[in-house]
């Protein structure tokens, strides 16, 4: 039986996610992933993990799901142990403005990154407070901040999670429950490989230290707030943009 502590990671199988779930493998965790397509990219994912030492369980999840995202939380426990670490990580974007969106391309954000991410702590969220034990960080976005032209969904879906957090942190603190969220920039991942070079220089021009950070920043960040090392920090949000919010 491992005495490795259990952390999940939603959207574990690439990306921010990925990252995620291999640093906190390498902290010490056993960790328990989904991911909704791509079982090619997951298997190299667990594969990582385990070469961290981590035992590890995934299987494909849909979080908007509510019955799916509890199922999968019931199982990855049953393999692994109670949950001690949640890392909201799954999302997706459908960019437009607003006046071109399609109102399922408004409904497919909202209920993926911001419901999603309501089904899975709400799933999570029992056992650590009976515990009296468990952090979780919910990955959010500048966009959630300040809002990004030709993202009206995401920047919604965001500061809704923002806005989540902060109530449920205030909600559980007493149970020794902590939430935080991280909020990237401009990060190097499948979400931002798609921008044309034009769009990149442009974005490149609003980031003050003038990169994109990287998705191992984020995953350093993120190992940081699930560890004791921030056993004081809850209900904040953390912004890792290289300064495009200044």
């Amino acid at each position: 039986m491992s005495t490795r502590p259990c952390a999940l990671v939603t959207g574990g199988s690439r990306g921010i996610g990925r990252a995620v779930a291999v640093r906190l493998a390498e902290d010490g965790f056993d960790v328990a992933f989904c991911f909704r397509s791509g079982s090619a990219a997951a298997a190299e994912t667990a594969r990582l993990a385990e070469a961290a030492g981590a035992r590890c369980f995934h299987e494909a999840c849909d979080v908007a799901d509510g019955r799916a995202a509890a199922g999968f939380v019931q199982r990855a426990e049953a393999e692994l142990g109670p949950i001690h670490a949640l890392v909201n990580s799954a999302g997706i974007v459908r960019d437009n403005p607003m006046v071109l969106m399609p109102p399922e391309d408004w409904s497919a954000v909202i209920e993926t990154n911001l419901t999603g991410t309501f089904n899975v702590c709400r799933s999570a969220l029992l056992g650590m407070l009976k515990r009296r034990a468990g952090v979780i960080v919910n990955m959010s976005s500048v966009a959630g901040v300040y809002g990004h032209a030709g993202q009206a969904n995401y920047s919604a879906a965001k500061a809704g999670v923002n806005g989540m957090s902060r109530a449920l942190a205030k909600e559980v603190a007493g149970r020794g429950v902590r939430v935080n969220v991280v909020a990237p920039g401009f990060i190097d991942t499948d979400m931002t490989t798609g921008l044309s070079g034009k769009a990149r220089e442009q974005a490149m021009g609003l980031i003050p230290l003038r990169r994109f950070g990287s998705a191992a920043a984020v995953a350093e960040l993120t190992s940081f707030l699930v560890s004791d090392r921030a056993d004081y920090i809850t209900g904040q949000v953390i912004q890792i943009d290289g300064g495009i919010a200044l």
